[in-house]
This record gives C-alpha cells, sequence and structure tokens, in this order.
C-alpha cells in the first residue's frame, strides 16, 4: 500500500532539486530531517539494503548505530531511548524472525504510551504472498499493537511516511508505528523529492483540540467544594512534562497526590504531600486515601485494573474528575462527572491559572492530618538488621547511594520494591508498566545511557528476568555502555512464587530458578564486563559503593533472603482497603509496615 494519495498537505514539501538516490538512502536521509541520530537494531538479508545505507551515514558522521544482541532488545532500548527523552526511540529489524522478535517491545511501548518508529526489512515485492524465505505479515501481526503501519511498496513514498510516522508517533497520546520496507523497494532508484517533518499528516487525522474552558471551570468547583480530595496522576503527566503545574496546583489548594507506576516522578515523592504509589503493591495510605477521598482527580491516568483493585469498590465515595488526551480512555472503566479532554499540560496550565483568579479556600486540614496518622501507622517496611539480606535493604541502599540515578527496571517484586522505595524525578523511573514485560530493563538501560552518557544508570532486575535479555551484555560491552546492572537474587520467579504461596497452597510449579542459575558474576567476566557478589549484609553499601563508582558497565549480583513477600498487597477481587500484609496479617515477614 501507499499512501502519497492519503497524506495533506500543511507545509508542503523542500524546495531542493530532486536527486536520484536509493530508496534505502532516501529512507536514512528523512531520518536524518526528522532528527535521528541513534538507530538501535540487527541486521538481516531483507534489510540488507538499508544497512548499506546505515553505513554511509555512519561515515558521514551523523548517525551511530547500536547493535544489540537480540531484536527484542533492539525495541526496548528504543523504548527506554524515548522514555528518557521525550524523543521518538527508533530500532531496526530484518524480515520473518527478525520483525517478529520486535513484537514484544511495540506492544510494551504501545501499552505505556512510548514514542517509537519501527522499521522492518521485508522480502521483495514480488515475493510478498509466497511464503518466501523470511517472510512475514508483520504489518498484519503488529496492527492491534501500533497507532499506525505502513507498507511501503513504492520508495517515492518513503519520506512522506517517514514524516507521518515520527508525526504520529509523538503527538497526542504518544505510541509505536512501524514502518515495513521489502528489500527491492531499498535497492530502487528515484527521483527523490525530500518531505520536511510536520508538513504532511494522513487523511482524517485530527489534531487534538485545545480543553474546554467550561470543563476546567466544572473541574475547578468540584475540587473547591471537595473536603478529601486526591490527584490520581498517571504516566500523561510524564508524557505532557506537566510536573511543575502539578505541583503549583496541589500545593496550592493542599491535595495530596498519589501516583501510578507509570506516573512515578511526575511529583516528588519526598514532598510532604505525596503518599507514593497506589494500587495492588502500592502505599496502604495511597490505598486508604482512595477509599475514602470525596473527589478523585485523574491526571494522565487509566484505571487500570492493578490501580483499581475490584473495580466498583475503587474510590467508593468519590466524585471524578478525569484529565485525560484520549477520549477512548474517558468512561472506559470509570464515569467521570466532569471529564477534561485534551493535552493535559494545557489542561493543568490552565486549571491553575483559572484558579489563581480568586482566592484559595482551603478545606484539607483536617484529611491531611487523617493521612499522616495512616503514614504514621502504616509506614513502608523497614527492614531489621538480622538474617539474610532483605531486598528492601538494596532498594533503600541504592536510593542512598544513587539519589540521582535514572533507573530501569525487569518486572516483578524487585519491580515493586524498586517503585515503593526509591525516589525518582521526572523520566527517570522506566519500567514496564502495561505489559509487564521481563527482560526490559538492561536494553532499556542501554537505551537511557546512550540518550544520556553524562547521567547515571542503573537498571534494577531479578535473577528470572536478566535471563530473558542477557544476552545484551555484548552490547554493554561493545559500546563500554557504564550502566549499572543490579540482581535483587533471590532465585525464584518471585512474584508468580509469592502468588502460588498465597492463593496456590504453596504449589511452586516451575517457579524455582535455583537448580539452573548460572554463576552471574562469572558470566559477566565471560563477556569482559566488572561483576560483584554481594551475600553478606556487612558488605552491601560498601560493595555497591564501589560497584556504582566504577567506570564502564558492572553487574552486580546481590543475594536476598529467598522468602520475603512484597507487601501491602491487595488481593485479586479485594478492594484498595483490603490490603494484606497490614500489621495484624503475619504473611508480612521481618518488621511490620
Amino acid at each position: 500500500m501507499t499512501l502519497t494519495s492519503s497524506t495533506t498537505a500543511l507545509g508542503g514539501s523542500s524546495q531542493q532539486e530532486q536527486k536520484r538516490i536509493t530508496g534505502a538512502d532516501a529512507l536514512m536521509d528523512a531520518l536524518r530531517r526528522n532528527g535521528v541520530d541513534i538507530i538501535f537494531g540487527y541486521p538481516g538479508g531483507a534489510i540488507l539494503p538499508i544497512y548499506d545505507a546505515v553505513h554511509k551515514a555512519e561515515q558521514q558522521g551523523w548517525l551511530k548505530h547500536i547493535l544489540v544482541r537480540h531484536e527484542q532488545g533492539g525495541a526496548h532500548a528504543a523504548d527506554g531511548y524515548a522514555r528518557a527523552t521525550g524523543r521518538v526511540g527508533v530500532c531496526f529489524g530484518t524480515s520473518g524472525p527478525g520483525a517478529t522478535n520486535l513484537v514484544t517491545g511495540i506492544a510494551t511501548a504501545q501499552m505505556d504510551s512510548v514514542p517509537m518508529v519501527v522499521i522492518t526489512g521485508q522480502v521483495p515485492r514480488p515475493c510478498i504472498g509466497t511464503d518466501a524465505f523470511q517472510e512475514t505479515d508483520i504489518f498484519g501481526i503488529t496492527l492491534p499493537i501500533v497507532k499506525h503501519s505502513w507498507v511501503v511498496r513504492d520508495p517515492g513514498d518513503l519520506a512522506s511516511v517517514v514524516a507521518q510516522a515520527f508525526f504520529i508517533a509523538a503527538s497526542g497520546r504518544p505510541g509505536p508505528v512501524l514502518i515495513d520496507i521489502p528489500k527491492d523497494v531499498g535497492q530502487e532508484e528515484f527521483d527523490y523529492q525530500p518531505v520536511e517533518p510536520g508538513s504532511v499528516v494522513p487523511a482524517g487525522f485530527h489534531r487534538f483540540p485545545a480543553p474546554e474552558l467550561s470543563s476546567i471551570e466544572a473541574a475547578l468547583d468540584l475540587i473547591d467544594d471537595a473536603q478529601r480530595p486526591l490527584l490520581y496522576v498517571g504516566g500523561g503527566v510524564i508524557s505532557a512534562g506537566a510536573h511543575e503545574s502539578l505541583k503549583g496546583f496541589a500545593e496550592r489548594h493542599q491535595i495530596p497526590v498519589t501516583t501510578t507506576l507509570m506516573g512515578k516522578g511526575a511529583f516528588d515523592e519526598r514532598h510532604p504531600l505525596a503518599l507514593g504509589m497506589l494500587g495492588m503493591h502500592g502505599t496502604a495510605y495511597a490505598n486508604f486515601a482512595v477509599t475514602e477521598c470525596d473527589l478523585l482527580i485523574a491526571v494522565g491516568a487509566r484505571f487500570d485494573d492493578r490501580v483499581t483493585g475490584k473495580l466498583d469498590t475503587f474510590a467508593p465515595r468519590a466524585r471524578v474528575i478525569h484529565f485525560e488526551i484520549d477520549p477512548a480512555e474517558v468512561a472506559k472503566n470509570r464515569r467521570p462527572d466532569v471529564a477534561v479532554l485534551g493535552d493535559v499540560g494545557v489542561s493543568l496550565v490552565k486549571l491553575l491559572d483559572l484558579s489563581k483568579q480568586k482566592p484559595v479556600e482551603l478545606r484539607t486540614s483536617a484529611w491531611l492530618t487523617r493521612i499522616e496518622s495512616w503514614k504514621d501507622l502504616y509506614p513502608l517496611m523497614t527492614p531489621p538488621e538480622e538474617g539474610p539480606i532483605y531486598p528492601q535493604e538494596v532498594l533503600l541502599a541504592i536510593r542512598d547511594l544513587a539519589p540521582e540515578a535514572y533507573i530501569t527496571t525487569d518486572v516483578g517484586q524487585h519491580q515493586m520494591w524498586a517503585a515503593q522505595y526509591l525516589r525518582n524525578g521526572p523520566r527517570q523511573w522506566i519500567s514496564s508498566a502495561g505489559l509487564g514485560t521481563m527482560g526490559f530493563g538492561m536494553p532499556a538501560a542501554i537505551g537511557v545511557q546512550i540518550a544520556l552518557p553524562d547521567e547515571q544508570v542503573v537498571c534494577i532486575a531479578g535473577d528470572s528476568s536478566i535471563l530473558m535479555n542477557i544476552q545484551e551484555l555484548g552490547t554493554l560491552i561493545e559500546y563500554n555502555i557504564p550502566a549499572k546492572i543490579v540482581i535483587v537474587n533471590n532465585q525464584w520467579q518471585g512474584m508468580v512464587r509469592q502468588w502460588q504461596q498465597s492463593f496456590y497452597e504453596d504449589r511452586y510449579s516451575a517457579t524455582d530458578m535455583l537448580p539452573g542459575m548460572p554463576d552471574f558474576v562469572a558470566l559477566a567476566k565471560a563477556f569482559r564486563i566488572g561483576g560483584v557478589l554481594i551475600t553478606e549484609r556487612k558488605d552491601l553499601r560498601s560493595s555497591l559503593k564501589q560497584a556504582l563508582a566504577t567506570p564502564g558497565p558492572m553487574l552486580i549480583d546481590v543475594h536476598v533472603r529467598r522468602d520475603e513477600n512484597c507487601y501491602p498487597m491487595v488481593p485479586p477481587g479485594k478492594s484498595n482497603a483490603q490490603m494484606v500484609g497490614l500489621p495484624n496479617h503475619p504473611e508480612l515477614s521481618g518488621v511490620s509496615l
């Protein structure tokens, strides 16, 4: 399919003279015009013409290609790059298995609204539909998990398609797009006419309207009348860069703030109004607050099931305001009393400006006092200094030793402990939230470190998750990427084991990783990467400090107690107020929350 006929000119094409070049060279020029200087990828037969053009671009000095060791790693690296910078991440893969290896990374980005352009090679045009070697319909396979996609059958369409792809990926609610390019399209010479970024959009694409003033006024009226308001903040605030407006409004009206896993970093968790994360493994005081509030102000959040618990018991006493850019999310899970549609950043600025037009009559002092009492009664666990290392100790040590680090995580118990204990600034928390992708953390750390070479980057991994993309140690050493990988090693698939203990009568089916556990330090050294093993509490902070300060990549394997569970926890089918792991629950090991 071609989309030249379905595009609308906004600013016109470049007035440069046409030049006869190959489709692959046209692709690279289009990427350069859209600001691309980093690509993560892995070559193969169908994408070889494009990689020949990559070679030329690197020789010219404007592009750096990062060779990952698996296409999934490339997708996650592009994802991490995008989350840390707000720019569109780019990854390449060849046809067939190369393209299908990207699917998990594409779905991860789609679930978490991450802007990515994914470019795949395809078999030559005459071979499409013949079951040719390494042919798959990646266009059809990825339709449910992209914002938009193309199969480019005419090299003359490449410039327009690339311009549209970047526009769509970054506009509105961000997300991944896919461009599939047959091999012979990359090889074919044609008269190239550049297309400038933003000058074309697909037919039918609607720009998001500005938030309606009447909706913002209605929202402010509800806020002014509330006595127990709560700001429930998701990843949309980070995508919109709206954290300063959020802080200003919360402080002006003295409204407590809880964030989702995607919203971490949108509000300073050291702030007196901060309640940390809510939901299945959220803080007790955040979950009590959402249960008791009389007004829930959802900002860039989608009422995910891991947040709401049993949906009909979520904020049961509250009226709801929903600030959201994606109309499909409004009333999908919870019908709001007031919906403010549009860019969350614009909406919050207008809300704060409107608020400043009249004095604020504060009504939340009793509410804040009650929340403080919950914080005193149910703080996060302080691990006792006895027995094997508690996993929570590892996160507390990292919080103290690397307070300004960009954090990536894998998925599981260690992810939840990291979310509970670490405090991050905007775009400094990078974790697979919606899809829960094991193996995300290390390649995402590669993307973050490549994007931000002068920043400290720490990946919090689990011993099971890390093995899913362990080959990316090769990428770390090839480019001397100084990210630090910390494995919180309990020798289990920890979260699955916790569920088996809690809900399956201790039947631990296929979750014990100890019999096949590698020597991670020896494995790191096999890749010529420094490695440290920590098994004793007395060595934890000193060894971590030294490893974090060591130049170049490091793998730090910390052995923690095997049977520690992640609490608080909202069991499935329960309300957020029905947490286990509070003081009167024997399931909690160590010191009570």
